[in-house]
């Protein structure tokens, strides 16, 4: 244990029940560490109601610590160790250009159900909660996408059109019925131009790390990897989820490599491959989790930059300005917060918790 480990340690020693540590599975090693609890997004949300500390440290990036915080009790906070790990994704939809495009799509008599994919600021999900709508994970997006159709109306998916077009054919829909708009600076460009009566209509927002897979890497991998197994997360494009043996969130993923390697542990022939397509961080543990059993190797160098801003040094910090009690937590404005936690608790109620 290195000198900076020690003393976030000690500080966790120190601090004891008042403090709990979150990270997303898309953390180094060396936060995972110092974690009370890892998850994905959806169990990370399901256990802060639980959570009895009055410091919660969210190690993740920002959405994830508003998420957190619109879910606290009176009298806990939450933390980030870097405020400005943000989410290349969540820039893409902004929260007043929401607002206008779901104005402007009423006024073209056109309503819809919003659903927005968690990795968005407070602001749009408040937009979302304001609008009818509620929030999703990679782990939900079908249900909720089910959900939101169920209202009776279109439904209007957000930012990611990746994940969007996924859970849509997992619930049996194809190109005919979504369309991703085509958007203005301050709403939607040439209306009239575009097919906006489809059932889904789908932000044009991607993650850039998970949208650079490939079909042409699927094939080579094949090639260079006879019988292996490919999983990917479904924030990858659905031309390349269609390649792949099976898609899922970052619980998902854990599980399958899991039973992946319980297989390959009892079964006779030369050594099995799986493939996962996520986030390196994540792939990089479950290859060192089941090496004794079987390969798992990246779909391709694939590392989340902001996630990457957490590290030792800056929890470290965070850990001594909250025992010294000058620790700045995560606010969100409660003209913001009323409608975001409505959208959120109406995920985790159409989830059964």
């Amino acid at each position: 244990m290195n000198d900076i480990s020690a003393r976030i340690e000690a500080l966790r020693e120190k601090l004891g029940r008042d403090l709990c540590i979150l990270g997303h599975h898309y953390q180094k090693d060396s936060i995972v560490a110092h974690c009370d609890h890892t998850g994905d997004s959806l169990e990370l949300s399901r256990r802060v109601p639980e959570i009895a500390a009055r410091h919660i440290v969210f190690c993740g990036v920002f959405f994830m610590g508003e998420s957190a915080a619109l879910l606290t009790r009176p009298g806990q906070n939450v933390y980030l160790p870097r405020e400005d790990a943000d989410c290349m994704m969540s820039l893409m939809a902004s929260a007043c250009h929401a607002r206008a495009v779901l104005k402007e799509l009423a006024e073209l008599g056109r309503g819809v159900t919003p659903l927005a994919y968690v990795n968005t600021s407070v602001g749009l999900k408040a937009v979302v909660g304001t609008f009818g709508g509620a929030v999703c994970t990679s782990a939900n997006a079908k249900t909720l996408l089910k959900w939101a159709f169920d209202r009776g109306r279109g439904v209007l998916f957000l930012p990611d059109r990746h994940l969007g077009r996924n859970a849509a054919r997992a619930l049996g829909m194809d190109e005919n019925d979504w369309h991703v708009l085509r958007l203005s600076g301050d709403g939607l460009l040439d209306p009239a131009t575009q097919p906006l009566d489809r059932p889904l209509l789908l932000w044009p927002g991607c993650c850039p790390i998970h949208g650079q897979f490939t079909q042409a890497r699927v094939a080579s991998l094949r090639r260079e990897h006879k019988n292996c197994r490919i999983i990917a997360h479904p924030e990858c494009p659905p031309e390349v989820a269609a390649l792949c043996d099976d898609t899922g969130s970052t619980a998902y993923i854990i599980k399958d490599a899991a039973a992946f390697a319980e297989a390959a542990r009892n079964a006779a022939g030369p050594r099995r491959t799986l493939v996962v397509g996520t986030e390196c961080n994540l792939v990089d543990r479950l290859t060192a989790r089941h090496r004794a059993d079987c390969d798992i190797i990246p779909f391709a160098p694939a590392f989340c930059p902001d996630m990457g801003l957490v590290d030792e040094t800056a929890l470290l910090a965070l850990l001594e300005k909250i025992a010294a009690g000058s620790a700045r937590p995560v606010n969100v404005p409660e003209a913001e917060g009323a409608p975001a936690r409505l959208a959120l608790t109406r995920m985790l109620d159409a989830c059964g918790k």
